[in-house]
């Protein structure tokens, strides 16, 4: 498997696959039998081996909450720790959740209750109840105790240091692809999440179909890319529930009823958004990002920000007719109110392509106009002192 792969698709290593036990009504207990949340778990004693764990977790976390990395917002803070409070019940007081700008998706919990959920996830949940499945999946795996399981059958000291890489920020991305590889879930620990998942979004009132509504979209994102097969491009894959499982369950799935939240959940991210994107756009996974945007315009058609944004990753990709969508889009985007600044200098950098020089002159004056202390204003100002007659 190449890096770029596992990159993509290796650090969504807890998140991406809840959906496939997702049922809209009666989801039956992990093991056959009738389930509930356990109690909560007493702190271990300091000279076992799970207290040296948690030990290194605290050191991990008090390293999180000192990362550039971390998004540092308190209303998205408490939004975010009400969703997990209201799905991991009794344990709320023992699981914390950090909200970390990256624009992979990825969720993952700690065996001490330490949450992260990456900018990526969260630029990719369309309401609610999705990121709760998300979250629930996660506090599945937490009160299942299955990253202690993990923990326990790796043998090597060493390989135990690198399980604990996604936990902090060490090597904040490239160290996934290792632990996808060596510390993925087993399909039997990811089957028991993902019932778990939906039976916690149902008593919380969440429209459990949403669980399945996020891989749907996943899924649609990986099968857009050059590595189209997702059980060869990604080790994560291969560990899950097979695709055919996945199927035959999500065509089981009735309606559910519950809330999706989806107002509320835009309007909490509305603020994070403009940098979301623009860290998508820097991904560099151009197909992902269209038919992501794809999807969310199609829910959203005259969001500028989203438009500019697909037109962004068309002219960067630059094949076949990306450039000539790209110019369309660009050009309804710059005419709608909400759209960011960039997308005049980008239709401006295509228009000077294309020699269009009056055009080009227009587009990025409108941009300094807008953004007069753009990084990048001297720059565009040479541009613009070029295309002068």
């Amino acid at each position: 498997m190449n890096r770029r792969g596992f990159l993509r698709w290796g650090c969504a290593h807890c998140a991406l696959l809840y959906a496939a036990a997702a049922r809209a009504q009666g989801v039956p207990a992990p093991s056959g039998s009738e389930w509930t949340l356990p109690p909560r778990f007493a702190a271990p004693e300091t000279g076992s081996d799970e207290g040296g764990l948690w030990a290194i977790m605290a050191r991990e976390e008090s390293r999180l909450r000192r990362s550039p990395f971390l998004i540092r917002d308190d209303a998205l803070q408490s939004y975010l720790q009400d969703i997990l409070c209201r799905l991991a019940g009794p344990h709320c007081p023992d699981v914390r959740v950090y909200a970390v700008r990256n624009p992979y998706f990825n969720a993952n919990m700690a065996p001490n209750g330490m949450m992260q959920i990456w900018s990526g996830l969260l630029l990719r949940m369309d309401n609610e109840a999705q990121l709760a499945a998300v979250v629930a999946h996660e506090v599945g795996h937490f009160v299942q105790r299955h990253s202690l399981e993990r923990l326990r059958d790796a043998k090597a000291k060493s390989a135990a240091g690198v399980f604990l890489a996604p936990f902090g920020l060490v090597g904040l991305v490239g160290q996934l692809a290792l632990i996808a590889s060596m510390f993925a879930y087993t399909r039997d620990q990811e089957r028991e999440a993902d019932t778990i998942s939906v039976q916690l979004m149902g008593t919380a009132g969440y429209d459990t179909s949403q669980a399945a509504a996020v891989w749907a979209n996943l899924l649609a994102e990986v099968t857009a890319g050059p590595n189209a097969d997702p059980s060869k491009s990604s080790v994560l894959f291969a560990t899950h529930p097979a695709s055919q499982e996945r199927r035959e369950v999500l065509e089981r799935l009735g309606k559910a009823a519950g809330e999706k939240a989806q107002q509320p959940y835009r309007d909490r991210m509305a603020t994070f958004e403009p940098d979301f994107l623009e860290d998508e756009i820097k991904r560099g996974q151009y197909e992902e990002t269209i038919a992501m945007l794809d999807r969310k315009l199609k829910d959203q058609p005259q969001r500028g920000d989203y438009m500019y944004c697909r037109a962004e990753a068309r002219r960067l990709r630059a094949k076949d007719k990306d450039l000539e969508l790209a110019r369309t889009e660009l050009a309804a985007a710059t005419a709608l109110p909400d759209t960011p600044p960039q997308a005049h200098r980008s239709l401006g950098l295509l228009l000077r392509a294309t020699q269009d020089k009056a055009g080009a002159a227009a587009a990025f004056s409108r941009y300094l106009e807008l953004a007069p202390t753009a990084p990048d204003a001297g720059m565009i100002k040479v541009y613009i002192s070029e295309l002068q007659p």
